[in-house]
């Protein structure tokens, strides 16, 4: 068993799912890997389990229905703390984050001492972002840079989903009480952890966009980041 949990949500990731796992397990450092499936109805689950006969280290939860990027982290994040890993890792399905990053966020915790490493494609205002049209870029870019305004959270890249976090900022974290579900829900975990005086640290990642499968992403998921920061902001979003 490693101490080190990779939590990648999958919705209809059929396409990509045995290419990930294989590129988490072919790391130098021993990964395991816990699959959230929302009952893909192309068959993401019925791949992972096909490939634990391969990899004893690799675990799957499927969840009934579609309920949410957000979701899917808090039941992993819960399913982590469940057991002995010490450092839980947040990582997409579609290879938009690079498995080889996935040391570099690690010994940001087990090295450097941060309590939650994030892997940042705006680290001092740089933009690593591979294929994506400007309309996204400048989205995406601008939408970090507003939450750093509403919250005066002292970090470039609010909305990266590509999150390392020690089990003690999960602990301290009141899990059932996270109140967004989307793109909003990654900002929401690192102000909370930032109120709690937890120490983080920016890596400096490539993202590169997915070639496979589709986006998850939607007006409603935009809208809930927007007006979400404003009530983070206003009323503190305690623990």
């Amino acid at each position: 068993m490693s101490n080190t949990l990779v939590i990648i949500p999958t919705y209809n990731e059929i396409e990509n799912i045995e290419a990930i796992v294989r590129a988490v397990f072919s790391q130098e450092k021993t990964f395991d890997v816990l699959v959230v499936d929302d009952n893909s109805p192309d068959g993401t689950a019925a791949i992972v389990k096909k490939l634990q006969n391969e990899f004893s280290n690799l675990f799957i939860e499927v969840r009934k229905e579609k309920n949410g990027l957000g979701t899917a982290y808090i039941h992993g994040f819960k399913w982590a703390l469940g057991r002995n890993y010490e450092y839980i890792i947040e990582m997409d399905a579609d290879f938009s984050h690079d498995p080889s990053d996935l040391i570099h966020l690690y010994n940001a915790c087990s090295i450097e001492g941060a309590d939650f490493s994030i892997g940042s494609r705006y680290l001092n205002n740089k933009i690593n972002v591979v294929n994506w049209d400007f309309k996204r870029l400048f989205l995406s870019y601008f939408a970090s840079k507003y939450v750093r305004i509403i919250t005066q959270i002292p970090i470039f890249d609010t909305t990266a989903g590509f999150v390392c976090y020690h089990r003690k900022v999960l602990e301290c974290i009141s899990l059932d009480k996270i109140k967004f579900v989307g793109y909003a829900f990654q900002i929401e975990m690192k102000f909370k952890s930032w109120k709690l005086n937890f120490k983080h640290k920016e890596v400096s990642v490539i993202f590169t966009d997915r070639k496979r499968g589709t986006s998850k992403m939607s007006a409603s998921i935009i809208s809930e980041a927007v007006f979400g920061v404003i009530k983070m902001r206003v009323l503190g979003l305690p623990k």
